[in-house]
């Protein structure tokens, strides 16, 4: 392969090193090319994930580089500190089994309040281990608490909260509960370890992990940190962007061989929001790149659930695609950040509590009470969750059993009519053919907020983090690109109107009703069928088969008509 004059400079450079990398600038090539001039020299390349480092070690082995090691973060840090120890391991703790290991009792006015502490000790603890710092108290956590109930919350509790947080990280320190991923990271950082390596690249280095940033800093090798200043999206994570932060000396890829370069001056302008918020230079991006061919097509948005209404309107409503494939696990959609289950939220919500298996859920006496718990521990996943069940209601089981049913295994991911995926799991993917969801923020979103911030303070780096996820989401196309059109009134791609492609059933209104009943603000879909709505049902669809007017006629989602004219045997 020819390399650019931007990637020759790379690899022939000495020395610390910073590189910023733009979407499908052909950084992994540029990495193997550096490592290819260095035979002799005993390399680390720090991976983002599981996945890349796969990936990056099928390559390097191919090529025969076996003076490259490749390790993630986490993997890494086991090696140094799981390996050698007694400890056991788990994914992490839920706020039900922390009111119980840490002996949380029941506030007197408030039967939630054990529930909500126990949530901000797991994140409070989480953002200890993904930090620099030495102890806890080094630390405040209602820095990074945004929303007011929360931080009203928080505020009263918070030496409670900042207590059973080391006594948390305590018990996981002397072996008396099963330590966490965080935990071993943080203790990994602690250790201060002496790594045996010459160089040591630092990949996706926009979102690095505070800790590891630290061991990888202190050693006594040449540093390369490899990104894309502008993909930071994972602060919520506490990652950092080490670009922004390290003081390197810098060079860049410039060239993306992945679009062309209208999708590449779209970018540009995506990015330039920030001068609304931020001082910010222009980006330099040169798109040489775009395929022909058109076989992989993707949605993306910035949510699990606007994803599932989606897939439910274009498989059930409308009837585009006949099978997709989500990104990842189709079930990890399903679930709130905290663990929470879609399907005992709705349970919650339909009063079928004997149904209900998570035990935190189980505690509440009402819908209501969950509602609060999640604006109290700012759970935005939870928060989507309940917005989805109450438009969707009882129909919701059957509508994600027939997804679920719809779903290709992952080796036919490539042959799937449409792929979804959160902006989050299309990290460092690419299609041919890209349609972008309606719920990320527009630039003039941004307008209104710095216009009120007198009144309401902005978070400029969650607001940065907002535009980086629309521009990671521009960028993962190679060919085609559909958006709506508040992102680029002024481009030539391919726009569209979200209230047409994206009908939100709860909330639009209908001019026409030739049935002569006039719809209500919510469709009730936790109602039961009666055998008189059935029989109607099939009058009026043998008559007039558009699903949307039906659906407002009778007060029922287009998906809930759907089903039911499907158990009905009319379609």
């Amino acid at each position: 392969m020819q390399l650019t004059d931007e990637q020759i400079e790379i690899v022939n450079s000495q020395g610390d090193l910073k590189i910023n990398a733009v979407a499908g600038s052909g950084k992994t090539t540029t990495v193997i090319e550096y490592a290819k001039c260095r035979p002799d020299v005993p390399i680390l390349y720090l991976a983002f994930n599981r996945s890349v480092r796969q990936e990056a070690e099928r390559k390097f082995r191919q090529l025969g580089l076996t003076h490259v090691q490749v390790e993630t973060a986490h993997s890494l840090a086991h090696r140094h500190v799981v390996r050698k120890s007694t400890y056991s391991l788990r994914t992490g703790y839920s706020s039900f089994e922390l009111t119980q290991l840490l002996d949380l009792k029941p506030h007197r006015r408030d039967k939630l309040a054990p529930f909500i502490l126990a949530n901000h000790i797991n994140k409070f603890a989480a953002y200890f281990c993904n930090s620099a710092r030495a102890k806890v108290s080094d630390l405040s956590y209602l820095d990074i608490v945004v929303e007011d109930k929360a931080r009203e919350f928080v505020a009263k509790h918070y030496d409670e909260i900042l207590q059973r947080t080391r006594t948390l990280l305590a018990k996981m320190e002397h072996g008396e509960i099963d330590i966490t991923h965080d935990f071993y990271l943080k203790k990994f950082q602690l250790l201060q370890p002496r790594l045996p390596f010459a160089i040591i690249l630092f990949d996706e280095g926009q979102d690095a992990s505070p800790a590891m940033l630290d061991v990888f800093l202190k050693q006594s090798a040449t540093h390369i940190i490899v990104g894309d200043r502008h993909q930071q999206i994972y602060g919520w994570r506490f990652a950092v962007n080490s670009l922004d932060t390290v003081d390197f000396p810098q060079k860049s890829l410039t060239c993306s061989f992945r679009f062309d370069q209208e999708i590449a001056v779209l970018a540009e302008k995506i990015l330039l929001w920030k001068r609304h918020f931020a001082e910010t230079n222009s980006s330099m991006i040169r798109g040489i790149g775009g395929v022909t061919s058109c076989s992989r097509y993707a949605t993306l948005a910035r949510s699990n659930t606007l994803l599932l209404t989606r897939a439910i309107q274009l498989l059930f409503e409308r009837r585009e695609i006949k099978n997709h494939y989500f990104e990842g696990n189709f079930g990890s959609y399903l679930y709130a950040d905290g663990g929470n289950s879609l399907y005992d939220v709705l349970n919650l919500y339909l009063d079928h509590p004997e149904y209900i298996k998570d035990p935190l859920i189980k505690t509440m006496t009402s819908f209501n009470q969950l509602e609060d718990y999640a604006a109290k521990t700012e759970d935005n996943t939870l928060k989507l969750i309940i917005d989805l069940i109450k438009q969707y209601g009882s129909e919701l089981p059957a509508l994600l059993k027939k997804l679920k049913e719809a779903q290709v295994p992952d080796d036919r991911r490539e042959q799937a009519d449409m792929i979804f995926s959160t902006v989050h799991r299309s990290k460092g993917l690419e299609y041919d053919h890209v349609t972008v969801m309606s719920d990320f923020i527009s630039e003039s979103d941004i307008i209104r907020a710095v216009e009120v911030q007198a009144k309401k303070p902005i978070n400029k780096s969650a607001l940065a983090e907002e535009v980086n996820l629309l521009y990671v989401a521009v960028t993962r196309t190679a060919n085609r690109l559909k958006l709506p059109s508040q992102y680029a009134p002024d481009s030539h791609v391919t726009l569209y109107n979200p209230d047409d492609e994206q009908r939100q059933s709860m909330r639009r209104d209908f001019k026409d009703d030739p049935f002569g009943r006039r719809g209500e603000s919510f469709f009730q879909n936790s109602r039961k069928w009666t055998a008189e709505e059935e029989k109607e049902l099939i009058q009026i669809y043998r008559s007039n088969k558009n699903i949307e007017l039906i659906s407002r006629y009778l007060h029922r989602s287009p998906s809930a008509i759907v089903i039911r004219l499907e158990k009905l045997g009319a379609l």
